[in-house]
């Protein structure tokens, strides 16, 4: 069983001493030792875990206390078989046993300045901002108290590129939209660990630091030494590089429009962005 440090150095490659007061840390170690899971056992969890888990999901912080977050656990089959085709490219979620996708509501904070007869003077982007700022939030606490259970979970982001239709089929109404879809069941192998970057280029003392070339390079050679890609992503458009890396991979990524019309999207919810 690796240690704290040991699981840390192989994250991010630089990191520092840890603590003395720290290092026997189980949840620590096991927060610093999580991954994804994308393979499933086919048997559901057992009744009652995903309600408890979304309770202490939503005992996370939220903004101001506006808890402007809500979860939907999917169990309706026709709801969740059409899930499953519109998100086909993600091969691993038809055997996964649940999906619960997280949710920005805004609604509820409008609806109480109808009820009690006051003017909401924050219809603009921050309102938007805010509820999905709580609602990954509250991802992020069910991620963390589901893999203390035992459980394994991936999200899914991609849910976005479908925004509208599952807005419709989950009966979205004005002001509430998904943030993410989240994956969860038994896992039927080991998460899949990914090493990040260097806590060098991301933790920042008083003043913020840009990257180098050289040091994301860097970051590539490492990562691909622990786990390199197996394929390359669109090769018909871009080709086969020589060197093959996290930031080549991430640049021909965003090369490509994406999810263009969710701005659209968000106005039509009723929001303003401006």
């Amino acid at each position: 069983m690796k240690s704290l440090k040991e699981l840390l150095d192989l994250r991010f490659g630089d990191a520092g001493a840890v603590p003395d007061s720290l290092a026997g840390n189980e949840a620590l170690r096991r927060l610093a030792g999580r991954g994804v899971v994308r393979r499933f056992k086919p048997e559901p969890v057992a009744p009652g875990v995903l309600d408890t888990l979304a309770a202490v999901a939503l005992s996370t912080p939220s903004k101001s206390d506006l808890q402007q977050r809500d979860i939907l656990i999917v169990e309706d089959a026709a709801i969740r078989g059409r899930i499953n085709e519109l998100l086909k490219d993600q091969d691993w979620i038809p055997g996964c046993p649940h999906i619960l996708v997280f949710l920005g509501n805004n609604r509820r904070q409008r609806q109480v300045h109808e009820w009690r007869g006051h003017a909401f003077a924050n219809d603009h982007l921050d309102a938007f901002f805010n509820a999905a700022v709580d609602s990954a939030i509250a991802m992020e606490g069910f991620i963390a108290a589901a893999e203390a259970a035992g459980l394994g979970c991936c999200p899914i982001s991609v849910i976005r590129n479908h925004a509208e239709e599952v807005s419709r089929l989950l009966g979205l109404p004005d002001h509430v939209f998904p943030v993410a879809g989240l994956g969860v069941g038994i896992p039927a192998a080991p998460a899949f660990v990914s090493a990040r970057l260097p806590l060098g280029l991301t933790v920042h003392r008083d003043r913020y630091t840009d990257a180098t070339d050289e040091t994301v390079r860097a970051y590539d050679r490492r990562r691909n030494g622990i786990f390199p890609y197996r394929a390359q992503r669109n090769v018909a458009k871009f080709g086969e590089a020589p060197e093959y890396g996290w930031s080549e991979e991430k640049a021909r990524h965003y090369a490509v429009p994406e999810r263009a019309d969710f701005g659209a999207y968000v106005k039509r919810r009723g929001f303003k962005l401006e």
